[in-house]
């Protein structure tokens, strides 16, 4: 193992890895995608501390709290927020409630845990399920909270499975709120779960909090009228 990370070093091409670096920093600071990059960077010899450190100087780092009852302001107090905040005071109907679900085996909580933060700080009232559900603990939920919308993360794959299941039951439950997916979804499979009747997917590429949760609050709008 020493001799061959002794190799590596010796064979490592540092003037490709600097390159490689700065057309991601170039990726990372524009709106381009850092898969390919990311790739060239990996080819080149470059190693994951040198990628996460890069990302890191661009784009600052986040730590999402473990569940959201402790949790305030982690849409760092954006006007964004406030404003969408503002806007559910004088909603028809008070507040919506917003539900926040993880189905299937997936223990990765961070995203969504931000999601429900975010969407609590814009005024609505959440109601977050936590990890590794079934999609019938969703359905239960739903029903006896009389949710105006339900947001779904998945980062295990398994999406094209779990989606249109929970969708089957909520409306064969008479459960019409709009259901909202974020998770690691390829493009493809975006254009699948819309047709199955998802109101709106979002991948790590929509990183913006406020515009994903005025998103929501206009969805709620459209299902209250």
């Amino acid at each position: 193992m020493i001799a061959d990370v002794v190799s590596w070093r010796k064979n490592r091409d540092g003037g490709a890895v600097r390159a490689a670096l700065d057309e991601l920093r170039a990726a990372a600071e524009s709106s381009k995608n850092v898969m390919q990059p990311s790739i060239a960077l990996a080819k080149a010899g470059g190693t994951t501390g040198e990628w996460a450190g890069l990302l890191r100087e661009v784009f600052g780092e986040y730590r999402a709290p473990t569940g959201i009852s402790a949790a305030a302001g982690s849409g760092g107090g954006s006007s964004a927020l406030a404003e969408i905040a503002e806007r559910m005071k004088v909603l028809p109907g008070g507040p919506p409630r917003f539900l926040v679900a993880k189905p299937g085996l997936d223990g990765h909580s961070n995203g969504a845990e931000q999601i429900a933060v975010a969407a609590r700080d814009a005024g609505m009232e959440v109601i977050y399920q936590g990890i590794r559900i079934t999609p019938q603990q969703i359905v239960t939920v739903a029903t006896d909270e009389d949710v105006d919308a339900i947001g779904i993360s998945i980062l295990s794959g398994s999406h094209l499975e779990l989606v249109p299941e929970t969708i089957r039951q909520l409306r064969a439950a008479g459960v019409d709120a709009p259901v909202i997916v974020g998770g690691i979804i390829p493009e493809d499979d975006r254009r699948t779960l819309l047709e199955e009747g998802v109101a709106a997917v979002y991948t790590p590429k929509d990183f913006e909090l406020g515009k994903i949760i005025a998103e929501v609050a206009d969805l709620v709008v459209r299902y209250r009228h």
